[in-house]
This record gives structure tokens, sequence and C-alpha cells, in this order.
């Protein structure tokens, strides 16, 4: 997938275009731009509708600006005729240009009501985020120097991220007014702490972020809490519980159309979360079976799952390695030991 100079999206199959064209009719224009991460080109959307309307802004670079202005000029649209900034989520690929388009087009920005601080923050709030998944990746068994260097390299993408002011913090079922409909936040958390999707009841279209994509599993990574609750050491946050919860709500909308953040879009949510929830389900067998063998670290069986995979990416097979074994443990299946160390699982 990816996006042309009119701003809308190349290389998808005859369904998949009739999805975008339905968008597109609705006043909901896909501009997809280049991202320096391996999920690929992210898709920002334009409401063409009063007040004119981006969602989801790109990352921090001057090639994802230039396609941003080259897609909105094909719309009709300058940066500067930006009134409203809706951001899904805190990762840096959506909103890594606000500040540059919120001080050119002086468009209010619109965001989670907890982003508010951490936006402001942001170079500090990205650095607690850092030592957090240190933390937990220690405890879980990933070695120090591969921890140290994972460190080094997140660090060097924080430039691709932003500061910013939310001028609208949204709650759960704010309601986003415009000339022309009317969009719900639904605040969807396990992707990220921030997750909102922004759904138009009247038309059944779901604006989702990463909540919900159609060809990647959304990885609910296990997040430092934005109220600063938690360190990594102790309790920590159980993602993927939240996000078989969010994905359960957002099963019960009317949502035949949903527009994620990457990819094309998705036309029957219910098979999708269906299957989402068996290879969940599929997942967490596998991760228990492991542990015939007695007991291991998060991070050693992520490596027998996932091999090289579990050392170049390693706080992300590390979290899907812990939710599963978060679920074994509320399903009273496994235990696990923390002695204030190395934590490891054991088959109950």
């Amino acid at each position: 997938m990816s996006g042309d100079a009119g701003g809308r999206v190349a290389e998808s199959g005859p369904d998949e275009q009739a999805a975008w064209e339905r968008a597109a009719a609705e006043g909901i224009h896909a501009i997809a731009l280049p991202t320096p991460f391996l999920v690929g080109r992210v898709n920002c959307y334009l409401i063409d509708d009063e007040p004119l309307t981006l969602v989801d802004t790109g990352p921090n670079s001057g090639k994802s600006l230039d396609e941003l202005e080259t897609g909105l000029a094909a719309l009709g649209h300058r940066i500067e005729d930006l009134e409203l900034i809706v951001l899904t989520h805190q990762h840096m690929d959506h909103l890594g240009l606000v500040e540059i388009l919120a001080r050119r087009s002086g468009a209010r920005v619109a965001a989670w009501h907890q982003l508010g601080g951490y936006l402001r923050h942001f170079s500090a709030a990205a650095g607690a985020d850092d030592a957090f998944a240190m933390t937990l990746m220690r405890r879980h068994g990933v070695p120090e120097n591969l921890a140290m260097a994972l460190s080094v390299g997140t660090a060097a993408y924080r430039a691709f991220g932003s500061s910013g002011e939310v001028d609208l913090p949204l709650q759960d079922g704010s309601v986003l007014e415009f000339a022309g409909r009317s969009l719900t936040t639904l605040h969807r958390p396990g992707h990220s702490p921030s997750d909102v999707i922004l759904h138009d009841p009247a038309r059944g279209i779901v604006i989702a972020g990463d909540h919900l994509l159609s060809r990647i599993s959304s990885n609910p990574l296990v997040s430092r809490p934005l109220d600063g609750t938690a360190d990594g050491v102790g309790e920590r946050p159980h993602a993927l519980e939240s996000y078989i919860a969010s994905l359960g709500a957002t099963r019960a909308l009317d949502a035949g159309l949903v527009l994620g953040g990457h990819g094309p879009p998705v036309t029957d949510h219910l098979a999708l979360i269906d299957e989402r929830l068996r290879l969940t389900d599929r997942r967490a067998r596998k991760v228990g079976g492991l542990l015939q063998s007695g007991p291991r670290t998060a991070y050693e069986l992520a490596t027998s799952m996932w091999a090289n995979v579990a050392v170049t990416q390693a706080f992300l097979t590390l979290s899907e390695v812990l939710g599963h074994l978060d679920l074994l443990v509320a399903d009273g299946e496994v235990i696990e030991d923390d002695d204030g160390g190395v934590v490891r699982f054991r088959l109950r």
C-alpha cells in the first residue's frame, strides 16, 4: 500500500479500492505517509468538513511533511487550511508532525485527555517510556547488553516524535461536532494506553488508528501508564487483557467500514475481530506448551518462538509473550514467580 500524489491509496485490490471510494464519498480521504518504522506507511485522514480536520499527522520528517503537503494540495487544501487535528494515540508515526502543523495552521489539537502532559513534555515522557521498557526487559530476562543496545536505538528514533499542546482533551464518549457529521470518541486501550477511535454511527464508519488493522495484528505493547502508577517493577499493565476488552467493545459497534492507521480498510470487523481472538487463544496455548519443560523467563519464551526476531525486536516480542502469559495466569494455568529479581513463569 502506498499513497499517491493525489492523497489516495494505491496498490489496492478492487474490494479495497471500493472501500476507499466509499470513504472518499463521505468526505474522508486517506493520505499515506512514509515512516522509518517496519510497519511502513501510516494512514492519515483528511475529513473534508467544517472544521477541516486531519486525523493523525505522520512522523516528524521532511519527507512525510512534503508528501502530506502534496496530498492535501491534490484535495484542494493546504496545511494552513487545517482547523482541527485529532491524534488517535501516542506513537510517533501518528503524532510526529503535530507541532509543525498546529503552528502553521493555528488548528486546535484533540487527543485523549491524559496526553496533555505527555505531549507538552514529550522528550521527558519518551525518556520515561524508555526507562520503563529497560526495567521491564531486565526483569523478564533480556540480557543487559541487548537491553542497552535497544535503548540506544530507541532513543535515536525520538526525533520522529514531537511536543505539542492538547487544546481539546477527549474523554470516552466525547463527541466532535462537524457541519455534516458527529464523531464519537471511544477509548480503546491495549495497543497503547491512549488509543481512541472515532465512530460515526450515522454512516457506520470508524477511524480506528492502530486499534484494528486489516493486514497485521495490533501489538498490545506493555506501556508505561500515563498516570505514572507503574514503573516496570511489581504489578505491570496487562496490555493484552485490555486490548481484548477493547476489541469486544468495538465488535458491538455498527461499523461497516473501519479505516485503520496502516493498510487498507476493514469491511467486516466482526469476522476480523473473531479471527484475531482465535489467534490470541492459539498463541496462548503455544506459550503454555513451551512451559512443559520447566520454568522460563518471558524472554526465553520469546526466543523459542521467534529466534532472532526476539533479539532485534526484544521489547515487541516480550510484550507479546507477557500478554499471553497474563491470560494463562488469569485462567489459573500458569504461576508467575517474582522474587524481586528476574521473573519466571511455570505451569501450575
